[in-house]
């Protein structure tokens, strides 16, 4: 053994999985070592994947429930929190603090890879579901600026980077128990899950907030309304840490700890020995991070602000396309287990970088059927890309740092580009005075993230590494 690795906790699990005969020690013990050992190989049953992938959905539900509620009463939050600001530069400071939040991610992604790869993959994401629902359900008790001024934005400033920072574990490390529990030739579909969540998590945000803005008035939304979808993360996430308590690790984590196989430091391993597929996977995730925070949480605002579309149709014509983008989700997890993770990613890039120019333009119509079918176009085209993202990532990096991997090129890309992108959307047209300003930032996304993928490898058909 290198003096890489040394022993992770002990007693997660009693029960070893059937491990893959190919590979044997000299003494007739199956190890790691190599490309053999695969989930697929193991007798996993149905109600355990059934369970793993409950637990891996309702993290990410809770985490983008709130960015969704954040995101689609932001204007409502900006008059809150910065009354006296006039409503386009409350709305830039409010969504500077949505970005601000995200600065803190690639910290959570050392973190979190860290517990993830060293501990254990379930330790890491029973600890970030009950801190991320928390600070969340914080939220909702904070007091406005009318009633202790400065200390307010403030007090949303620290909640939003301690929900960054626990947040900033969850996508990678749910990514990874899927991908490490699925059939080999399913890891696609399985992890498509977690995209599907985090669209649930929206769903459900853009219901609310539309239902709320269509029964309640606007002082009434002022004073209280906007707190009550907060108030409903600290239920969701204890159910959440729940199931996660009842499950063991993954079968090939499990694998590492009764072999003494956990890399000491995974991150700096990670940085050594893994620096090309992390470049290549910061690239990858630029078009997700961009186009999923411009089309999925920042387009409510683009349409009402500086389209002149009515709130509730605003709502509406998002909610629509989040239950056609679930859907698509699932078809392009099958895609990519069918034609391979490239493919499917390159299809991504290359149809934003033709497409979304015209769409935007069409939105600029105002005829709400346009502006629904636009907003489902984008939709499957951002989960060409956003279905297939999970998989991919997970199968860049091999066992003992793909949390670490994962969750820092993920969280890297989503930090400087992600959670900026209403921030910069909504600078970019005050700055040129065009409203296909966000249109363009896309394409630029699209570019860069084509070229990182068209350098890296197919994995798809692969075993799992674990070297």
């Amino acid at each position: 053994m290198s003096n890489e690795t040394s022993s992770p906790a002990r007693g997660r699990g009693t029960n070893p999985e059937p491990r893959d005969p190919r590979e044997t020690s000299s003494t007739g013990r199956t190890t790691l070592s190599g490309q053999g050992y695969d989930p697929a190989d193991n007798a996993v049953s149905k109600e355990t994947r059934r369970r793993v992938i409950a637990a891996s959905f309702i993290g990410n539900f809770v985490e983008w429930f709130d960015y969704a509620v954040y995101g689609y009463l932001a204007v409502t939050i900006a008059t809150v929190f910065f009354p006296e600001s006039d409503p386009q530069t409350g709305l830039l400071l409010t969504f500077a603090l949505f970005a601000i939040s995200f600065l803190v991610r690639p910290l959570g992604g050392f973190v979190w890879g860290h517990i993830g790869d060293r501990v254990g993959r379930r330790t890491a994401l029973s600890l970030s579901i009950l801190i991320m629902s928390g600070a969340t359900f914080c939220i909702a008790l904070i007091p406005g600026y009318d009633t202790i001024g400065i200390w307010a934005p403030v007090l949303l400033l620290i909640i939003r980077v301690i929900q960054g920072f626990s947040a900033s574990g969850e996508y990678a490390g749910a990514s990874a128990f899927l991908v490490e529990y699925a059939p080999a030739n399913k890891r696609g579909v399985y992890a498509a899950v977690v995209p599907a969540s985090t669209a649930a998590g929206l769903l459900l945000g853009s219901l609310l907030a539309g239902l709320l803005t269509v029964v309640l008035t606007s002082d009434a939304m002022h004073s209280w309304g906007w707190r009550l979808p907060f108030l409903l993360a600290a239920p969701m996430g204890l159910i959440g840490r729940y199931i996660r308590n009842k499950l063991e690790d993954t079968p090939v984590f499990r694998e590492l700890a009764k072999e003494d196989e956990a890399v000491k430091a995974p991150v700096s391993s990670l940085f050594r020995n893994h620096w090309r597929q992390l470049l290549q996977a910061v690239g990858a995730v630029l078009l997700n991070a961009v186009g999923f925070y411009v089309i999925l949480s920042y387009m409510p605002t683009y349409l009402s602000s500086e389209l002149g579309l009515g709130e509730t149709e605003s709502f509406l014509a998002t909610t629509i396309a989040l239950l056609t983008y679930i859907g698509f989700i699932f078809l392009t997890g099958m895609l990519s287990d069918r034609y391979g993770r490239k493919k499917v990613l390159i299809s991504a890039s290359i149809t934003f970088i033709v497409l979304t120019v015209p769409a935007f333009a069409l939105l600029g119509t105002g005829n709400f059927l346009v502006i629904v079918l636009v907003q489902i176009l984008l939709g499957a085209m951002l989960t060409l890309n956003d279905g297939t993202l999970p998989s991919f990532l997970a199968e860049m990096f091999p066992t003992r740092v793909r949390y670490s991997g994962f969750a820092v090129s993920f969280n890297l890309s989503n930090a400087l580009f992600g959670g900026t992108a209403p921030f910069m959307a909504t600078l970019l047209i005050a700055a040129t005075a065009n409203d296909l300003a966000p249109a363009w930032y896309l394409v630029g996304a699209a570019v860069i993230s084509l070229i990182a993928v068209a350098l890296s490898r197919e994995t798809c058909k692969e075993p799992l590494r674990h070297e």
